[in-house]
């Protein structure tokens, strides 16, 4: 569907974002999009045709002052952003997901999942769960795994729910978008190679989060996480220097109108620094790749309400914006 864009009174902090946009009929472009929600296209303004968002990624270090002398210039032709249909703000090679880094999540959550024969009382779960995160965060030992680009959808696109999915769950959070190669980085260092700031709503089928036939081998992320569409990104993403606080950010969730999350990125156990240098002695983050920071309380199973058809989810971030996406229930074959 054409044109889905939020409203200018909720757009960003800072004077410009980043985003990928298109015209009705047209190829999606890179876009420079200001406060007051006006759209330059950065192919034009910088004389490259073949340019991406990723494109420029790669490039952050020489060109982000450039950019902030575009977004200054009066005289560039632009035009209205509700002029444009808005798509996910990139296309990344490498997706790092964050889990059980938000204390009263993980808590809800391991009192929700009880394993069969637990008859243990939620309190005397809820206690063991406590004493995991602290032993978690005193061993600093943050949980990475990753997801498939494959599942990105635009942040006002339809979230088609799989027929196979019996608990579909919402999950929104913070996302580092990285602008240089980073590898082996200290956590003093990692800020450095964050570019910008953007969200997710990494969706989960709770149902298929687990291997009930092999339980030895744990988690399913494949499964559970990555069906097309199941990760509605941006809408933009706003210049790292723009977001002065990441560790007191609000990431709020309404589904349908009703407040289902909204927690402050406090709650982390581990803050963004120490998702990126962790994600980074292992692997080597490439400009453009994503590091979603985990998701707070207030998760369907928490609230033992999960996603069915024509749902409407609202997540926003302080100063990153708000994406807006209906669930829409695969027919079975």
């Amino acid at each position: 569907m054409f044109v889905k864009s939020a409203s200018a009174s909720a757009l960003f902090a800072g004077p410009f974002a980043l985003a990928t946009l298109s015209a009705p009929d047209g190829p999606a472009f890179p876009a420079l999009v200001t406060a007051d929600a006006q759209v330059l296209d950065l192919r034009a303004a910088l004389s490259d045709e073949s340019l991406s968002i990723r494109s420029l990624l790669e490039t952050w270090d020489a060109i982000a002052a450039r950019l902030t002398e575009l977004a200054d210039d009066s005289g560039l032709q632009r035009r209205p952003l509700a002029d444009f249909r808005v798509h996910a703000p990139v296309e990344p090679r490498q997706i790092f997901q964050s889990g059980a880094n938000y204390r009263q999540h993980v808590i809800d959550l391991h009192v929700a999942h009880r394993a069969p024969g637990d008859d243990r009382s939620a309190e005397e779960r809820r206690a063991e769960a406590a004493e995991i995160m602290d032993r978690r965060a005193d061993e600093d030992l943050p949980y990475v795994f990753i997801g498939l680009p494959s599942s990105i959808t635009g942040p006002y696109d339809d979230v088609l729910l799989p027929s196979w999915a019996e608990k579909p769950d919402w999950e929104l959070e913070l996302v580092a978008v990285i602008g240089r190669p980073a590898h082996q980085v200290s956590v003093e260092e990692a800020l450095g190679y964050v570019a910008g700031y953007t969200i997710a709503n990494d969706l989960t089928d709770r149902a298929t989060v687990f291997r009930r036939d092999m339980p030895q081998i744990g988690t399913d992320w494949l499964r559970s996480k990555n069906a097309p569409g199941f990760t509605p990104l941006g809408p933009w993403i706003v210049p790292a220097e723009s977001v002065t606080a990441t560790d007191d950010l609000r990431l709020t969730l309404k589904l349908n109108g009703e407040t289902m999350q909204d927690e402050s990125t406090k709650d982390m156990i581990f803050n963004v620094a120490r998702m990126v240098s962790y994600a980074s002695q292992t692997a080597q983050l490439l400009p453009g790749d994503l590091v979603l920071t985990g998701s707070p309380a207030g998760n369907g199973m928490h609230w033992g309400r999960l996603l069915r058809d024509g749902d409407v989810m609202d997540g926003s971030i302080t100063g990153l914006g708000a994406q807006r996406t209906r669930c829409v229930s695969e027919v079975a074959s």
